[in-house]
């Protein structure tokens, strides 16, 4: 296990996110319409303001105010707040609150694509990123045939590794908005 990752500015939330998996599943929740260090520092935030983030204070609290104070951890904090909150919820009724259970309990990749597309407000690309973090950061097996061939955050290494991976992504979706133009 890393004992950082390197997703924020911020040794504490870098720290966090690495060591806490429910710090980094809340942590791609977020990854949505946000920089990756905005979604990423999320995490500590919400610790920061309530104290814990373990599944179950999670489940059992009224997250929205927590989200909306200032600043605001997320751009669209209801929203947000809420997806949160079911990712909690579902943590606790499917892995008793244990959050590594999600990688941890998967007997191979087809069971943990199962279990990461089941999270609340996680896709296909989450899935695939997700998984390529839990393959390239944290050496889990059953993860590596999740990882597709373009970069993901799994690439991730240092902040010069993040900056890159940003200037790809950047790249990337301007090629696809050209295709999707030609269309």
């Amino acid at each position: 296990m890393p004992d950082h990752l390197y997703f924020t500015d911020s040794e504490e939330a870098n720290a966090l996110i690495a060591t806490d998996p429910m710090a980094l599943l809340i942590g791609f929740v977020l990854d949505q319409q946000v920089s990756v260090q905005k979604a990423f520092a999320g995490p500590l935030a919400l610790r920061e303001r309530l104290g814990a983030i373990d599944a179950a204070t999670l489940a059992a609290a009224d997250l929205e105010p927590a989200f909306r104070a200032k600043p605001a951890v997320h751009r669209f904090p209801g929203a947000m707040a809420k997806r949160v909150h079911d990712l909690a919820v579902h943590i606790v009724e499917h892995y008793e609150g244990n959050a590594g259970r999600v990688w941890s309990d998967a007997r191979d990749a087809a069971a943990l694509r199962a279990n990461l597309a089941a999270l609340p407000g996680f896709g296909e690309m989450k899935v695939k990123a997700l998984g390529s973090v839990l393959a390239k950061r944290y050496g889990i097996a059953t993860a590596k045939p999740l990882v597709p061939p373009h970069p993901t955050l799994g690439d991730v290494d240092s902040p010069q590794a993040l900056a890159d991976y940003q200037a790809a992504k950047r790249i990337h979706k301007a090629e696809w908005s050209k295709l999707k133009a030609r269309r």
